[in-house]
Formats: structure tokens, sequence, C-alpha cells
């Protein structure tokens, strides 16, 4: 086991070898033709989206996606070759689209007819676009009797072509709902069958993500989009095992306190000793990424391998631990998620999900990377 560097401030690890491992593991669940695009939007899942991004396009990844365009253009500009494409875009964003070579979803009329407009506009033709349905998460896409209305509107304009068409599937973690995921499939077959028929050209086909993956190989297409997988997570105890957390949230302890009985800790006096104890104050806090709903005792740090809970309200940059009968002094390592205690762990605490916490980690929080 590779001893990792001792934090001596508050830092967030990003472990490339970890990523690796998580790429090559999803990699080996598809055939060899599928594509793969990387998802790597909200800064690379808390984690630094450049720098992943890298790392995954010396891997050979074929696509990368993000949510909006100010996250593709940071890409652009980071030196990212790949296909990007924007997840949520907006037109007034259209433009800057196009300059930096970004793919569009386009999700209704009104995007894709904006689009049509600023890409004729612009003297585009054939620019990829990528065709998004709803079939059951209700939240972004066009609808199945759509199908000849965009068609109609492709056969009138050369200024785009379709590079894909996708869906997003609502519940493939939850193999309760395996009827709806299957029906959602179905639904998605249908609708490319019918709008591949009326084009000239097969546009890829994508609606898998991490867990689709993982639990729908029936449904893999010509290509699958992955996020959390890649970043240590496979939405399920077993899967999990699969795969390692790439981020490693570490800090120190600045100062203990010894605290007697009656005494209170933190703001509203919020935590009150029943006996004389110890606690320990650390230098992260909300406007972090903890969020309060961790204090009181729900949420807790690692400290030599022993779980410490929160005590109190969490500050916006602290939060105090009960280290009572623990052997540990000022300056001593604090881990607050990582690979063995680990973001999803820590979420459960307070009804939350790896996603959520692992995204809210702040920017002002120094990324460290390991090779």
């Amino acid at each position: 086991m590779v001893q990792m560097p001792k934090a001596h401030q508050t830092i967030l690890e990003i472990n490339l070898k970890a990523l690796k491992h998580n790429f090559e593991h999803i990699k080996s669940r598809i055939n060899k033709d599928t594509k793969f695009m990387a998802v790597v939007k909200a800064f690379g899942y808390g984690s630094d989206a450049s720098i992943i991004a890298k790392y995954l396009q010396k891997l050979d990844v074929d696509y990368f996606a993000v949510a909006y365009t100010s996250e593709g253009v940071a890409l652009r500009n980071s030196g990212i070759t790949k296909p990007i494409l924007i997840l949520h875009p907006q037109p007034i964003n259209f433009v800057t689209i196009i300059q930096h070579c970004l793919e569009p979803s386009l999700y209704n009329a009104k995007v894709l007819n904006e689009f049509i407009k600023i890409s004729s506009k612009e003297n585009q033709t054939n620019y990829p676009v990528h065709i998004k349905f709803n079939t059951g998460l209700n939240r972004l896409g066009f609808w199945e009797n759509d199908v000849e209305y965009i068609v109609t509107k492709l056969s009138e304009t050369s200024s785009i072509k379709v590079k894909s068409i996708f869906s997003h599937l609502a519940a493939s973690e939850d193999l309760n709902e395996k009827e709806f995921t299957l029906n959602q499939i179905e639904s998605f077959k249908n609708i490319t069958e019918n709008f591949v028929k009326r084009i000239s050209y097969k546009p890829m086909l994508h609606i898998c993500n991490t867990s689709g993956v993982l639990n729908h190989p029936e449904a893999h297409f010509d290509m699958v989009r992955c996020g959390i997988g890649l970043y240590g997570f496979g939405n399920s105890e077993k899967e999990n095992q699969n795969f390692k957390p790439i981020a490693t949230l570490k800090s120190v302890i600045s100062q203990i306190h010894i605290i007697e009985e009656g005494e209170t800790v933190g703001y509203n006096r919020a935590y009150k000793s029943s006996s004389s104890q110890k606690t320990a104050t650390i230098p992260i806090g909300h406007a972090d990424g903890i969020g309060r709903q961790y204090g009181n005792g729900k949420g807790f740090v690692t400290i030599k391998g022993k779980q410490a809970p929160i005590v109190g309200n969490v500050c916006m940059d602290m939060i105090m631990v009960n280290i009572t009968n623990m052997d540990c002094s000022e300056g001593d390592e604090v881990v607050i998620f990582g690979e063995h205690s680990t973001a999803e762990n820590l979420a459960t605490t307070v009804n939350s999900i790896s996603y959520e916490i692992i995204t809210a980690i702040s920017q002002r929080v120094k990324r460290v990377i390991l090779n």
C-alpha cells in the first residue's frame, strides 16, 4: 500500500491511479466497440475537471460531457481537444458554443429552432448536435411524438447534423424499479428506430449512466455516459467494491480543548457537555462544503482510524469534534472522507448521497494531485 503524504492544512487529494482503475473497470463492463463518454461536470464532480479530463484524454476516452457552456469553454481553454457535449445549454450561449467547437444537447423546439438560426447565421454546415428525448425522467427532452417535427426541421437546413440521440435513465441503480427502467429502454428503442428510419444516416445512440452500464448491459448501444463511477462509486454496496473513490478530503487538528461538565461548544451553545470531555477544532466548515446538517453528532471525521463525531453546529470555517479517550495531538491529520471512510458513508448520516457531498467541496479547498 502506498503511504499518502500527511495533510498540514485542509486539502482534497485527487488520486489519478484510482481514476484509471475506475475507468478501466467500467471499460471492462462494456463491449470494445462501445464508446465512452466521461461526465466531468461540476468541476469533475467536485475534484478538478481540467486535471480529470486531461488524464482521461490520455487514456483515450471518446467524449466528454458537462452541464453548462462555461464548463466546456474551461475544458477547451485547458487543452481538451476531444468532443464535448453540453447537456444543458442556453440559447444565449449558442455563439460561444460554436466558437469553441462544443456540441449542444437540443431538448425542445425552442432550443432546436434557436440553434438552427444561430448556426445558419454563423455559416455552419453539418454542425454536430445531440437530440435529447424524455423517456421518463421528466427533466429535459423531446417527447416521442416530436420525432416527425424534428426530422422536418432537419430536412429544412444543412447547418446542423445529428451526432447522437440520447435519453437518461431515472432509476437504473434501483433494481426494484427494473420494470420502469426496461420500459424506458424500450421507449428509447422505439423512438430511435422511428427517427433513424426517417433520416439518411444513423447517429450514435446512448442512454446508460454508470448504473445503467452495470445493471443493463443490453442497453449500452453505441456509447455510455459515466460520471459517478469514474469518481469511485458504483451506487450499490456490491458494485462499490469494484471502485476506488478518487478524492480524499483531509484537514488537521488546529486546537484541542478540555470541556468541563456543563460547558457548551460552538454557536447557539448547541452542544452541552455532560462530563469532562476533549474536543478538537478543525479548519473546515459549511463554506467548504460540510453543511450544517452534519453537526450535532450526525457527521463524523476519522483520526488515526477512529471516528470522532462532530459536536455542536458546523461553523462557516470550522468544525469541532469529540476526541475524548482518543490519543491525538494538535497538528494531527484528520480525514473527512476518503477511500475507506467514504463520502457515501458520511452522506448517509444525513440521508444524503455521495454526489451531493463530493460536488459541494468548495473551490477554496486546495487540490493536491496524486499521480
